[in-house]
């Protein structure tokens, strides 16, 4: 009896005009010839829009905020370049962060310096230059004393990170009687500190949760206050989500896939996909944040902020970064199968972060044929790395291409800069890493390029 095949999934991306320029330019095809391999281009002007975005939202919910981009997102150092001009500040955890982020023209006072166990010489860096510090533990609030103690260049900035009560499994934050003993070294400390607030790292995506979150931190900067610390500012972290195709495609595809759906029946539970549909997502999720009413307070976020004086940080990564960049490969072999097509392209999954943790980048790759007048058609086919692990791929999924994938085509994997472009890249095999190019468009007929500037 003859097995009536799946019927294939699609998702494609939500559009992007600024994206779709590029490919409409021919650039692509250029910069495959002269990188021989894969690789990322940029778009700024993404990240300055949902950037200024973010900071209409706050003027508009009257709430005293500022925006810190984490770098951790994305390497290039043209979003470090691009927060500095615009006024943001940006979120390191490293020494190798802090440093890039300094270079390319961040003032350290427009650093905050987050991660856990924060290591001497980044604690050091961060008080030489004025870096705000989200304190994990009280071993490391003893060390920041210390440095600022023996420098006493300028007084060490801080906050205390607090551990979610909803949240008590996380790795990230203190106890309550930790935060006690915690604020009470930080008014021992005297003028060698500055106490600025409280922080938190929340998982997820939620906006009550962190809503509630965020009025508890406020009451602890009010009691703060009483025992004379400055306490004037909460991080609420990052937690914005973006939305990479539209409700009805997500949902179906929620409801419908099935191991048919992908190359040698590769089964992935939904739970671990990311959320790539959010009904409220980057600038809008944050307004809805501040207007949403944290638990016993009868106001709004906005409100309780307003009402204790405190200024909000926040520390977006992905959110920043929509529609900021994507990655192109090119296909280098094509095979047949049953019913589809396996292509091997000039690439790994590492460029595709998601692809390592249990999980699948599900918006659709583009193809970009080397022959416009390539036979139209419906050509399911899914996409495997140059490497020599079985489990290499960089969509498992069988994707419905409207032309036959053959050598030479181009793969362009939209919306990549947030987290997919480099936090799991490696040189596996001697590949060298693929190049960042960033594109301008500004009033010309055609985009102008060139490599970003990151040192590494």
């Amino acid at each position: 009896m003859a097995v009536t095949p799946a019927p294939l999934l699609v998702l494609p991306a939500l559009p992007d005009p600024a994206t779709d320029a590029v490919v409409a330019s021919g650039l692509l095809a250029e910069l495959t010839y002269a990188f021989g391999g894969p690789f990322h281009f940029l778009l700024p002007d993404a990240f300055d829009a949902n950037l200024h975005a973010m900071q209409e939202a706050l003027a508009a919910a009257g709430v005293d905020g500022f925006v810190y981009f984490a770098k951790k997102a994305n390497k290039a150092a043209i979003f470090a370049e691009r927060a500095a001009a615009l006024g943001a500040g940006v979120d390191v955890a490293s020494a190798g962060e802090l440093s890039e982020a300094l270079g390319h023209g961040v003032r350290g006072e427009h650093l905050v310096v987050t991660g856990p166990a924060k290591d001497s010489l980044l604690l050091r860096l961060a008080v030489q230059h004025g870096a705000l510090v989200a304190i994990d533990a009280l071993d490391e609030l003893d060390s920041v004393i210390t440095i600022a103690l023996s420098g006493r260049v300028r007084p060490a900035r801080v906050l205390l990170r607090v551990l979610p009560p909803v949240q008590p499994h996380s790795r990230f934050g203190m106890t309550e009687a930790e935060l006690a003993t915690a604020v009470d070294r930080c008014v021992g400390a005297g003028d060698a500190l500055r106490m600025e607030g409280f922080s938190f790292h929340l998982s997820g995506y939620a906006l009550q949760p962190r809503a509630d979150l965020a009025a508890r931190l406020t009451d602890l900067c009010l009691t703060a206050r009483v025992k004379g610390l400055e306490a004037s500012r909460i991080s609420i972290g990052g937690g914005l989500p973006i939305s990479y195709t539209d409700a009805d495609t997500w949902h179906a595809f929620l409801q419908t896939q099935r191991p048919a759906h992908y190359h040698a029946g590769k089964t992935f539970q939904t739970s671990d996909f990311y959320p790539y549909h959010s009904p409220l997502a980057g600038a809008d999720a944050l307004a809805a944040l501040l207007a949403t009413r944290p638990e016993k307070t009868g106001t709004t976020l906005a409100s309780v902020l307003r009402d204790a004086g405190l200024e909000l940080l926040l520390e977006p990564g992905r959110a920043l970064l929509d529609r900021a960049g994507a990655t192109i490969f090119t296909i280098q072999g094509v095979k047949d199968r049953d019913g589809y097509q396996l292509l091997t392209v000039d690439g790994t999954s590492l460029s595709l972060s998601e692809q390592w943790f249990s999980s699948e980048y599900l918006p659709d790759p583009q193809l970009i044929p080397k022959d416009p007048a390539a036979p139209s058609g419906t050509f399911p086919a899914s996409v495997g790395a140059a490497t020599c692990l079985e489990s290499d791929m960089l969509t498992w999924r069988k994707i419905t291409f409207p032309r036959r994938p053959r050598p030479g085509d181009l793969l362009l994997y939209p919306n990549t800069a947030g987290y997919q472009m480099d936090s799991n890249e490696s040189p596996f095999h001697d590949l060298p890493l693929p190049p960042k190019v960033v594109v301008d468009q500004t009033d010309r007929p055609r985009p102008r390029w060139r490599l970003d500037r990151h040192s590494t």
